[in-house]
């Protein structure tokens, strides 16, 4: 193979390779189905004329019987008038006509036998494209169908990917930081600015009265013992009357009040030691 050759069956191979990628199928399937559109038009106007020629071969059959017919009617009135040779002379006028309408009607037999042919063809050819049309909408679909699916799968892979989900890791620890630094940074400010020990008294206060309702609770359901009963009043004394008056005795503390008493200090212990830990740090 010479050298020539060789290169031209390379230019054909890269052309062709072009032609392949840039064929799109919905456009090509578009285009087909109008060319075949453009050939049904034409074929319809064809077979419109071979109907026109049937009918004017049609007429002219039917013209040249007449005229066979009026030249038999004029040989037949000059045999009345005995006139023998005029008569000839329009039976052979009949005879010229007669063989052009023979003629003619059998090219109009033949014309007919050629348009029924190109109407069956035509009807053929009209339910070949309306299949073609209809195949056409599958395919697009199918094409349509197949491209969507393609997205997914690459999307997926691209979801696939290691760095992505490397990513999302690094993004996360990230927003942990974050976090993290904004937490510390709210325990500081409320540590260096405001009044601690109020804070703590405020917290100590909202606890003391959730234990006092947790202890009624317990009470009422017989789980812890009940309140002590309260002290009588001190007896109070007229000087003069029986002696001076005595000192009235201090109220003894419930073993409740005890209790709430021994957690607040121990609360308020607690607190002061993580604090004084906290000022060491």
């Amino acid at each position: 193979m010479g050298i020539f050759s060789r290169l031209a069956t390379l230019i054909k191979s890269n052309l062709n390779d072009l032609i392949s990628r840039a064929e799109d199928p919905e456009k090509m399937l578009q285009q087909v189905t109008t060319e075949m559109e453009s050939q049904l038009v034409e074929a319809k106007k064809q077979v419109a004329v071979s109907i026109a020629d049937e009918k004017r071969l049609a007429k002219q059959a039917e013209q040249e019987m007449a005229n066979a017919a009026e030249w038999e009617r004029r040989a037949m009135l000059a045999i009345k008038a005995g006139d023998d040779v005029l008569a000839k002379e329009a039976l052979t006028r009949k005879k010229e006509h007669d063989g052009l309408a023979a003629g003619y009607k059998e090219q109009w037999q033949k014309q007919k036998q050629a348009v029924d042919s190109l109407k069956t063809a035509l009807r053929l050819l009209n339910t070949k494209i309306e299949e073609a049309k209809r195949k056409k909408n599958v395919l697009i679909a199918r094409k349509k169908r197949a491209e969507a699916q393609q997205a997914i799968y690459n999307t997926m892979n691209n979801l696939n990917n290691v760095s992505a989900f490397d990513t999302f890791d690094r993004m996360a620890q990230k927003i942990d930081k974050m976090e993290a630094e904004a937490e510390a940074g709210a325990e500081l400010h409320e540590q260096y600015s405001g009044d601690t020990l109020k804070h703590r008294f405020d917290q100590l206060e909202a606890t003391a009265g959730a234990d006092d309702e947790l202890l009624a609770l317990k009470r009422k359901m017989g789980v812890a013992p009940p309140e002590a009963p309260k002290a009588p009043p001190p007896q109070m004394r007229v000087e003069g009357q029986g002696g001076p008056r005595a000192a009235a005795p201090e109220p003894e503390m419930s073993k409740a009040e005890q209790d709430e008493l021994t957690a607040a200090l121990a609360e308020l212990e607690a607190e002061e030691q993580r604090e004084q830990a906290r000022m060491k740090r």
